[in-house]
């Protein structure tokens, strides 16, 4: 089991957290917004959280944002040569989650030995480990329920100077896409999963992740190809261990060989030696 922390990149850092609440930087604004763990104390002054250009409050069991400063209804966040768009969400997120540049840094290493792959990105939400994979070359299908998700990130590919890349984007289930490529014959050297604990397909499909996961794993085992190069599974707010994730990956991945990791994902702050956990992650990769 492993603990992978980041300190962000470029244009993201941790800043402070503490107070059941983390203080962040993405792109040219300070944020603030509420993290239950985060039950120490904070590192920084007052001062310093006080500066902050948005904060995330609730009112009731409704939450808003707070702006303190003139913030514009979207932005751009930096990765190498790509542009996310960060959006101040009714549900306390951007729409940028930095700590996936750890399970984005280590598909680009497996794709910088591959030659045109063919990828499945599943809850793709808004795109960003799909525009990751296509700027290493691998033509991707993007799959989300939601058609607004899909919506941002296309813009998100078009502000990444990404809009000539073959890249599919399907507003659909899941589980019933998969079905369908099993059915064609479709198969994928890749396949990035983020699914939620509970949710909706565009039919108003449930989703309840401890009963619809090991089915749609027992599907993905079907449309892998024969020589596949990956496997990554992350889950936030899931109430189980990485061990969980290992369990049921190897199941139905182990007859391939190749090599797992589990663990947590972590951002680190600034300026110090503090983690705060974010998710649990398990990968397999033929390597």
């Amino acid at each position: 089991m492993e603990l992978l922390a980041t300190e962000g990149f470029g244009d993201y850092s941790l800043l402070d957290s503490g107070d059941g609440r983390r203080l962040e930087k993405f792109g040219k604004y300070m944020i603030s917004r509420p993290d239950p763990q985060a039950i120490w104390r904070p590192e920084k002054s007052a001062e310093i959280w006080q500066k902050a250009d948005a904060v995330y409050v609730f009112d009731g069991n409704k939450g808003y944002w707070n702006n303190k400063t003139e913030i514009p209804w979207r932005w751009s966040l930096e990765y190498k040569d790509l542009s996310f768009y960060c959006r101040l969400t009714p549900f306390k997120h951007t729409g940028v989650f930095p700590e996936q540049s750890l399970n984005w840094e280590f598909m680009e290493k497996i794709l910088d030995n591959s030659k045109n792959p063919n990828i499945l990105n599943l809850f793709g939400y808004t795109g960003a480990s799909t525009l990751v994979a296509a700027a290493k070359g691998a033509r991707v299908t993007h799959v989300d329920a939601s058609k607004p998700s899909i919506t941002w990130a296309r813009e998100n590919q078009e502000a990444s100077g990404l809009s000539e890349k073959p890249i599919r984007w399907i507003p659909d289930d899941a589980i019933k896409f998969v079905q369908r490529e099993v059915k064609r014959g479709v198969s994928y050297d890749g396949i990035i999963m983020d699914p939620p604990v509970y949710g909706h397909g565009p039919e108003g499909e449930i989703w309840d992740f401890y009963s619809s996961f090991p089915r749609l794993i027992q599907l993905i085992r079907s449309v892998l190809s024969q020589n596949p190069l990956f496997v990554i599974v992350n889950a936030y707010a899931v109430s189980a261990s990485s061990v969980m994730l290992f369990n049921i990956l190897k199941d139905y991945l182990k007859d391939l060989g190749g090599k797992f990791e589990y663990g947590e994902l972590a951002l680190k702050q600034k300026d110090s030696q503090r983690l705060i956990s974010t998710g649990i992650f398990c990968r397999w990769s033929h390597e």
